[in-house]
């Protein structure tokens, strides 16, 4: 696949100007649509990545863009100061989407996972009691909330943390799956516990079977809060609105970000009961853009989509499909596949190279995928993808495998 001197020149400006806190692939996308996108050459890829889950309902759709385009017209953003005529039906329907009462918006998930923070603080000073400065939050090793100085605090990557101390206390960190740990750890001042249902950029690492009700149950026997982290995993991606939904758990928050936005405006969104979303008060906390009217009504024409069921489905019945063309490249290149849904890890066998170098492989084929930690690749591609996409994409794996193999001087398998 050629590349002119313009897209060449866009890459070179990009890594002049820009801080280096990315290794993107080597294309420069300029428009998209579906499940494709095109770079500026014209060339078009098959986007198995959909920008880490912020883009489940496709490129440019249709009719996320109407109402974008509609509202711009009226007004976007008015601050927190006043009331705006989009504000309102946009928490009401995310809270019964939820099935919770109340709806705190920001922008970025980890301005989601932050306010979750301060709010399991605050309910544990102000309604269970914890003295003052002491409380302690349990999250798990592996994790990712984002790349903010208190959330990188408790992270596990040595890139994420490296130079940035010193770092903020009061967070408890245990093995992810493991119930005795959370158990252990847990002390009369400890006011929630931190988990996210599949840790996505860990290499999509699905729970262990009852763990989550597990974490549940122990949060209950001892009066602390269970947080969600569904910003990758909720609105969709898994085969139902939260991947909470499959195992029976319901959380006292959810942190919701990414597809929230339909992949046209950055929201967020805490949501949760009135016994502690209502502990908030004016002047406590805040955001300039948070449930801004054009965030507001692009998601609530996300939730009125989610609504219907139809994304939840697509991703079931096109993500069992998925998983069985990935589980037969098991041992042709592929050591593990892992996931739920539209979402899966594929570990690649570290003798055809590295996670990285097979997403430049499949580049060069026409989709768009990306590497963690060596030698996982992520696949999620956007809910609207069809079967036939679906089985491009993963045809292009295969022939990559296959390239891999016999460049390593291995004999292929099957």
């Amino acid at each position: 696949m050629t590349r002119s001197s313009a897209q060449q020149r866009a890459i070179e400006q990009i890594e002049m100007y820009g801080s280096h806190n990315y290794h993107p692939l080597p294309v420069v996308i300029e428009s998209g649509s579906g499940a494709w996108l095109t770079d500026v050459d014209g060339n078009r890829y098959l986007d198995f990545l959909s920008a880490y889950s912020a883009v489940n309902f496709g490129h440019s759709n249709p009719d996320l863009v109407k109402v974008a385009v509609e509202q711009l017209g009226k007004v976007s953003i008015t601050s927190r100061a006043v009331y705006s005529a989009t504000y309102g039906p946009f928490i009401e329907a995310l809270a019964k989407l939820c099935g919770k009462d109340m709806v705190l918006p920001m922008n970025t998930g980890v301005e989601a996972v932050e306010s979750s923070l301060k709010l399991a603080r605050k309910w544990g000073y102000e309604v269970k009691g914890v003295p003052e400065d002491q409380a302690n939050i349990i999250v798990m090793e592996g994790n990712f909330h984002g790349r903010t100085i208190s959330v990188i605090s408790f992270s596990s990557d040595d890139d994420a943390t490296l130079s940035y101390g010193p770092f903020t206390p009061g967070f408890l960190k245990v093995p992810y799956g493991d119930l005795t740990a959370i158990e252990a750890a847990i002390d009369e001042h400890t006011v929630a516990i931190l988990v996210e249902p599949i840790q996505g950029e860990a290499g999509v690492i699905t729970s262990p079977p009852g763990f989550l009700p597990g974490v549940r149950a122990i949060a209950d026997r001892h009066r602390v809060l269970m947080i969600a982290d569904e910003i990758q995993s909720g609105l969709g991606r898994t085969g139902s609105t939260f991947f909470c939904e499959q195992v029976g758990v319901v959380p006292d928050l959810y942190l919701l970000g990414k597809a929230l936005g339909g992949g046209v405006v950055p929201v967020s969104a805490v949501v949760g009961d009135e016994d502690i979303l209502g502990l908030l008060r004016p002047g406590q906390h805040g955001s300039t853009f948070g449930g801004n009217p054009l965030a507001a009504a692009v998601g609530l024409a996300v939730v009125r989509l989610l609504e219907t069921g139809e994304m939840q489905t697509r991703s079931r019945e096109l993500g069992a499909h998925l998983h069985d063309r990935l589980a037969a490249l098991l041992g042709r290149g592929v050591t593990e596949v892992r996931g739920i849904g539209l979402w899966a890890g594929v570990d690649i066998d570290p003798a055809l190279g590295t996670g990285r170098a097979l997403c430049e492989r499949l580049l060069a084929k026409g989709v768009i995928a990306k590497d963690t930690h060596g030698q996982t690749i992520r696949l999620a591609p956007p809910l609207v993808i069809t079967r036939a996409e679906l089985d491009q994409a993963v045809d292009a794996l295969e022939a990559v495998l296959t390239e891999a193999t016999a460049d390593a001087g291995l004999a292929p398998v099957g």
